[in-house]
């Protein structure tokens, strides 16, 4: 018997920066986001002989412990091991594990996150835990920003575990997912006009965030500005996403990614700047890094008739453009029958 799971990964159009402690606790955040058709994937094979045996493809890195005693956070694969402790799964007969990822870590896309949702729900149904959604997803954010300090937001947890188009709240004591009914002529024409786009490097997030998040703190002017602004954003552009007026809902993701940079001098550099304004003169409303900036995916919001002419001058840049389509469920974990040796 083989557990498998999948959980997709997010776009943000506002809001991100505002799920990130301590600012919600504060004032309250707010977000608005979607998941694709690009996965996190696992799968756990129980065994007999008390060995846990992890593989990771895209880290290429393979772990073996004759028990689960032996599972320490040493920096190989902590995000897994942290998973796997957190929820006891080390105190079993044991088990193999194999990971991987639609996009690498750093692309913005909340690729590390989704790959604990899948986790947990690997190990969910391994330990056939009675967790809902919303558990789900706050034990996923306990295990990477609490029990390993890795800075972030809430929202990829969230976004992950519930999938669909989403308003998320985030207050001092609870998340609100408000999930939307986004009619599907509108989804059609999102999924044409949109074009994601790898600049071509990864990012460090953790130093773009703590980076914000110090200068939230120190009251900087322009940081508070810049986040204010993207709540206010991200009920704005629901709003015209649920009316369908996509034009106006591309010109704000513009309005979003000048305010986003506001947070920190480290969300752009100049070889994006040159990649947004090429693409804005062939046709892009609007548009924006993804997650906390500095490299990563750019998502660009073009018109119709001109997305192709945007994605040649992206290519001509060294960029690599590509198409995807939303993705309406959350994580999902299923059982299967595989007689096929362990890896």
């Amino acid at each position: 018997m083989m557990i498998r799971a999948k959980a997709p990964l997010r776009i943000t159009f506002a809001g991100g920066g505002t799920d990130v402690p301590p600012f919600p606790e504060r004032e309250g955040g707010c977000v608005l986001n979607a998941t694709i058709n690009s996965f996190a994937w696992g799968s756990l094979r129980p065994r007999e002989d008390g060995e846990i045996h992890i593989r990771s493809v895209d880290l290429d890195i393979s772990l073996s412990y004759k028990n689960g005693n032996q599972l320490v956070l040493d920096g190989q694969l902590d995000l897994v091991k942290a998973a796997l402790l957190k929820m006891g799964a080390h105190n079993s007969h044991g088990f193999d594990v194999f990971l991987h990822s639609d996009a690498p870590p750093g692309s913005g896309l909340g690729s590390s996150s989704a790959l604990i949702v899948a986790l947990v729900g690997l190990v969910k149904e391994f330990k056939n835990l009675p967790l809902t959604d919303y558990e789900i997803a706050d034990l996923a954010y306990l295990i990477e920003r609490k029990e390993l300090g890795i800075q972030g937001g809430l929202q990829d947890q969230y976004a992950s575990t519930f999938g669909g188009f989403n308003f998320t709240e985030f207050h001092r004591d609870r998340v609100i997912v408000n999930p939307l009914r986004v009619r599907q002529d509108i989804v059609n024409e999102l999924e044409h006009n949109f074009l994601l786009c790898f600049t071509g490097t990864t990012h460090q997030s953790d130093q773009i965030i703590a980076d914000q998040t110090d200068r939230y703190v120190a009251n900087d002017a322009r940081t508070v500005e810049g986040l204010c602004q993207q709540k206010e954003l991200a009920v704005e552009m629901k709003n015209l996403l649920l009316r369908g007026e996509l034009d106006n809902f591309g010109e704000l993701l513009h309005v979003a990614w000048e305010s986003k940079k506001k947070f920190s001098p480290r969300i752009t550099n100049p070889a994006i700047d040159e990649m947004y304004e090429r693409a804005r003169s062939r046709g892009t409303l609007g548009g924006k890094v993804i997650g906390a900036g500095g490299g990563g995916y750019m998502l660009l919001y073009c018109e119709f008739e001109k997305r192709h002419e945007v994605a040649a001058e992206l290519k001509r840049m060294g960029a690599v453009p590509t198409e995807f389509a939303f993705e309406s469920h959350g994580m999902q974990q299923w059982r299967v029958n595989e007689a096929r040796s362990r890896f």
